[in-house]
């Protein structure tokens, strides 16, 4: 089975830069949608970018400018560049991943998250 492991997380000051990665384990037949979501105590789950296979990304309007999604295709690895980070981008940083992989000779589609990674900004 797909399991996502995110890393690169850590505590910076405002006006700081991180990296994070995510990157997907199992007999990976294709990746068509990746993407990084946000959670802090007592906040909604929000989106904060996504990337499809054919390149497309699109950003939430909080860290749009700022932080850049790619996507490496052959190492099944997500990156998100965050820059100019803020003291309100302090959350939890989680991996989504959808598309297919094989499963006893078969293809079948998946859906699956990451355990998340922690990012505090403060002075």
């Amino acid at each position: 089975q797909v399991q996502l492991v995110e890393s690169g997380g850590g505590s910076v000051q405002p006006g700081g830069s991180l990296r994070l990665s995510c990157t997907a384990s199992g007999i990976i037949v294709r990746l068509n949608l990746l993407g990084w979501y946000r959670q802090a105590p007592g906040k909604e789950r929000e989106l904060v970018a996504k990337v499809t296979s054919g390149g497309t990304t699109n950003y939430g309007d909080s860290v749009k400018g700022r932080f850049t999604v790619s996507l490496d295709n052959t190492k099944s690895t997500v990156f998100l560049e965050m820059n100019n980070l803020k003291p309100e981008d302090t959350a939890v940083y989680v991996c989504n991943a959808e598309g297919s992989m094989r499963e006893y000779g078969g293809i079948k589609r998946f859906n699956k998250w990451g355990q998340g990674t922690q990012v505090t900004v403060s002075s």
